[in-house]
């Protein structure tokens, strides 16, 4: 039986369309500030697509296309321009850099606050504990595809491959937090096809063509393909072999048209929840759940919510198959007005 396609394209539209109708709400738009040094053309690409992304979900943006000769002093003195801007709540910094250019001491740079890439090591360092300032893109992604296909991770291997900052390390650890029991594999494991064939999800993040053959994957599998490379004849493509596992495995992601578009959505949904941070929503408050544990992160005010105020609000408005875990959805705005008359403060909107 052939694997369902799980729909990166579609899925994207979803999201986008949700922070839209809460950026909608605001004072004033979420702003981003996307950086491109040099002309690699798939920096062009992405940089645009995200522009775009801006566009429709009602955000302001600003893009800064600079030479390849830009010194470490002239982009640092942007990135310190940038931090400073109340109308910039994200900064992005598209990689990699041309060469002599420091890469580790721009992000260090850049305000973690305004890190919707969550690149910067404070930002990581919360995910890692648990407590996540922003979603790392590409693996937020990944579980925003796992969650509208309600697949869980809880209690299945997850194996994945490859261990990079900024997907490999990041997925993992965001799978361990979903109660994965979670397999890292890298170039110098020795045991790499049996490995990945007892996974019940398999995360390939390489970057080599055919990597991911149908003997690699267990029957029954998921199958998530992050890479995107180009084969022979310069068609995009990831690193599975897609027409032979999509025969094993149970869902499958295509590239193009998967991850990518979710992990574009999840940058919009960074620069969102950035601004309401920065106070642009009055009281803002999101709530989820994770087992029995209520969590909530709001723009300013923060002195003034209690376990009590969360639990009234949490028990009016969440419904189990509407909210997912750190999405926002269309109850937000009920949420804050509720929370707001409870507490006796009003909102903006």
């Amino acid at each position: 039986m052939a694997a369902t396609r799980i729909d990166g394209k579609a899925l994207a539209a979803k999201l986008k369309e949700n922070v839209r109708a809460e950026a909608a709400v605001l004072p004033r738009k979420p702003g981003l500030a996307v950086i491109l040094v040099g002309d690699d053309p798939a920096s062009r690409v992405y940089v645009t697509s995200k522009r775009k992304d801006c566009e429709e979900c009602g955000f302001y943006s600003e893009e800064y296309a600079l030479p390849a000769e830009t010194t470490q002093k002239q982009l640092l003195e942007l990135v310190a321009e940038l931090n400073g801007r109340a109308d910039i709540d994200g900064i992005l910094v598209q990689l990699p850099l041309p060469k002599g250019l420091d890469e580790r001491e721009v992000l260090l740079a850049i305000d973690p606050a305004k890190d919707v890439d969550c690149f910067h090591p404070y930002n990581v360092g919360q995910l890692t504990i648990g407590t996540p300032v922003f979603q790392p893109c590409t693996p937020g992604g990944v579980m925003e595809m796992l969650r509208e296909y309600h697949i869980d991770p809880a209690g299945k291997r997850c194996v994945v491959l490859g261990r990079s900052n900024i997907v490999g390390k990041p997925m993992a650890l965001l799978l361990l937090h979903a109660h994965g029991t979670v397999v890292m594999c890298h170039s110098r494991t020795p045991d790499l096809k049996e490995l990945a064939a007892s996974a019940d999800i398999l995360v390939s993040a390489v970057g080599r063509t055919g990597l991911v053959t149908a003997d690699m994957v267990k029957e029954g599998a998921v199958v998530i393909d992050v890479a995107v490379n180009r084969d022979e004849a310069g068609r995009l493509c990831g690193d599975v072999d897609y027409s032979a596992v999509a025969e094993k495995a149970s869902y499958i992601t295509p590239v193009p048209g998967g991850v990518g578009p979710v992990t574009r959505s999840v940058l919009m949904e960074n620069t969102l929840a950035a601004a309401l941070r920065h106070g642009k929503g009055a009281l803002t408050i999101r709530l989820y759940r994770e087992e029995n544990t209520i969590v909530s992160s709001f723009s300013n005010r923060a002195d003034c919510l209690t376990a009590e105020d969360a639990a009234h609000v949490f028990e009016r408005f969440y419904t189990a198959d509407k909210m997912r875990t750190g999405q926002s959805t269309g109850l937000g705005l009920a949420i804050v007005k509720a929370l707001a008359e409870r507490m006796g403060h009003t909102t903006a909107a």
